[in-house]
């Protein structure tokens, strides 16, 4: 496997690797085939490392009202407004892999709008799309027209929280050049 820069900046990961890391990095490497940059660029510091994957876990694999697919469009929208190359590009493959459909994945990270989406995600976007770049004008109309389209207030706070990490992780990688793994380009294509 070719060597690629992972951040812009001189952060090495902890050495050793605490064990139940190594074993987490492993399991990565065995389901995904790579360790993702994003848990590369947090290994310099294994509390933040920990921090971020129990988030991240509780918000995307956890059981809720939203899919695994639901979850992953808001992750690119988010990105897209945000112009976060790291997660348009890690987010982008995983909404290709769940719907199977690798024009979906483009139409999300290019203009969420022009995707072929039902009424329910595209309340969901609209939502997530509101919070990414007016939070304090959300209002109840905001949150009843969510309502309308069959989500819960447990859905609706899922979707806030899955929006409002991915505003932080789109900050983060951003500001610090986090790099796609180059893996990510060719998935689910």
């Amino acid at each position: 496997m070719t060597e690629h820069r992972i951040t812009a900046l001189n952060l090495p990961a902890a050495d050793p690797l605490p064990e139940a890391t190594a074993r987490y990095f492993d399991i990565c490497r065995e389901k995904l085939g790579m360790v993702p940059n994003v848990l590369q660029a947090y290994a310099f510091d294994i509390d933040k490392l920990n921090a971020f994957t129990a988030m991240y876990n509780d918000l995307m694999l956890a059981p809720s009202g939203l899919t695994k697919l639901e979850r992953e469009m808001i992750a690119v929208v988010v990105s897209s407004i945000n112009r976060c190359w790291y997660c348009q590009v890690a987010h982008g493959a995983a909404v290709r892999q769940l719907s199977g459909d690798p024009a979906l994945g483009e139409a999300m990270v290019m203009n969420w709008r022009a995707a072929p989406l039902n009424a329910r995600q595209t309340a969901m976007l609209a939502f997530a799309e509101k919070v990414t770049k007016t939070s304090a004008e959300v209002t109840e109309a905001d949150r009843e027209a969510l309502r309308e389209h069959g989500f819960s207030d447990r859905d609706i706070f899922d979707i806030a929280a899955v929006t409002g990490f991915y505003n932080m992780s789109n900050r983060v990688a951003s500001a610090i050049g986090m790099e796609p793994n180059p893996e990510y380009h060719a998935q689910a294509r």
